[in-house]
């Protein structure tokens, strides 16, 4: 069986790509399983310092693979009438699977979705999970969940509020709109878009950029923002000055290893 997630190295960038291009990389159950394992992998590589996500094919993520996982859910239910059929179990389940979403968002090294192609459901929320979000002027995006009964996953509707606001990230997820990469630009869904013979070579250009910066104030950059999400601005100062002197730390330690060992 082929892979359904793919990790190659350019250099100190990682690209994870879906694997699945004969459903527009849909996320299927191996999928859902491998994701968190393999984003782990490229969060705790040293060597790594920037991670791209991607596609395979012509599509980004068209979300989750419904006849798949509710063919799964079926089978856990009627195949096992003891822990696996239940509510729980199957929460927990796709609790695991959706620490995806929390690698991506808190890695501290800059995550960029490369999205090239459809991009629905559970694809946009691992978008937004990412830092930067670059697209192919041909891509759609459609948010799909409401509109099939479903409420979302993978982060997505505390993600949303925060990267749109919560006037716009209702009107995502409640009028469920299909918007093409020039009006996904204009509501904030994505930072830039190229054309499709541009999309790689573009960002692979910003990801070489970020991965060439110093480590540590990319990290603590981060950090700093992730925690501003909740932080009170006194929290905020207080955590920038002390993010600050960590990070000049860190270069100094950086330097006098190089020096050492020259």
């Amino acid at each position: 069986m082929d892979e359904t997630v793919l990790v190659r190295r350019e250099g100190r960038v990682a690209i994870v790509t879906l694997n699945r291009p004969d459903t527009l990389n849909a996320l299927n159950a191996d999928i859902m399983h491998r994701l968190p394992d393999d984003l782990r992998g490229v969060a705790e590589d040293d060597s790594v310092r920037c991670v791209i996500l991607t596609g395979a094919g012509r599509g980004f993520c068209a979300g989750g693979d419904v006849k798949a996982i509710s063919s799964l859910a079926d089978r856990l239910v009627k195949g096992d009438k003891g822990k696996k059929g239940t509510t729980e179990f199957r929460t927990q389940w796709l609790r695991r699977c959706v620490e995806a979403a929390r690698w991506l968002h808190e890695m501290p090294k800059p995550t960029i979705a490369m999205i090239n192609g459809s991009c629905a459901g559970a694809g946009m929320s691992l978008a937004a999970a990412c830092d930067l979000r670059f697209a192919v002027d041909t891509a759609k995006f459609v948010p799909a969940f409401t509109s099939v009964g479903l409420s979302g996953d993978y982060g997505g509707s505390w993600l949303w509020t925060r990267i749109l606001g919560t006037a716009k990230a209702r009107q995502l997820y409640f009028l469920g709109e299909t918007r093409d990469a020039a009006a996904a630009l204009d509501f904030g869904i994505v930072d830039r878009l190229f054309a499709g013979a541009d999309l790689e070579r573009e960002t692979m250009a910003i990801a070489e950029a970020l991965a060439a910066k110093p480590y540590s104030g990319v990290a603590y950059a981060k950090a700093n923002l992730n925690a501003a999400l909740s932080d009170t601005f006194l929290e905020s100062l207080d955590r920038e000055s002390l993010n600050m002197m960590l990070a000049r730390d860190a270069i100094t330690a950086a330097r006098k290893a190089a020096e050492a060992s020259e």
